[in-house]
């Protein structure tokens, strides 16, 4: 019985240890380069997942795109022509992340100057908070200042009152 343990035990760990080659797509083992170019996509399934991570099981979208890059990193297209292909079947929705160039720009400077102009507002009310004209007395009722008649008189009748 313990004789028969052993390769059936061996048998399991050796399809344990296939399964993730069976779940991955079709050219789904790629080259450093298909990576790094297929960063810059995304999976255009509605995942919204990097397209070398898209993690679907079957995705049927990742693995032609995949086919297709590698198709094009085979045939010595330049990363230029493949970024171009991608954009012109798929449209700029593919990109992962919007180019630096032209009017996508804007994308990459609208958090800093988000940042600075919230920055100079909170710096403004804080400024105009701290400028606000002090109250003459803390003490008086509704922060109005007293003036020193009616402070006088008020003194004269506490001591009227104290004597009596």
């Amino acid at each position: 019985m313990t004789k028969l343990r052993l390769p059936l035990l061996i048998a399991v760990l050796c399809a344990v240890a296939a399964v993730p080659l069976l779940i991955l797509p079709a050219g789904a083992q790629q080259s450093d380069h298909a990576k790094q170019i297929g960063g810059k996509f995304l999976c255009m399934c509605g995942c919204s997942q990097i397209l070398t991570q898209c993690n679907h099981v079957g995705c049927t979208v990742s693995a032609s795109m995949l086919k297709k890059l590698d198709q094009a990193i085979a045939r010595g297209d330049s990363d230029d022509l493949i970024i171009q292909s991608f954009v012109q079947e798929y449209g700029p929705a593919v990109f992962a992340e919007p180019p630096k160039k032209g009017f996508s720009r804007v994308a990459w400077f609208i958090p800093g100057v988000t940042l600075g102009l919230g920055l100079a507002l909170v710096l403004v009310v804080i400024r105009r908070w701290r400028m606000r004209p002090v109250a003459a007395s803390a003490d008086a009722p509704g922060g109005k200042a007293i003036s020193p008649e009616l402070l006088e008189r008020a003194r004269q009748r506490a001591d009227r009152e104290t004597e009596d």
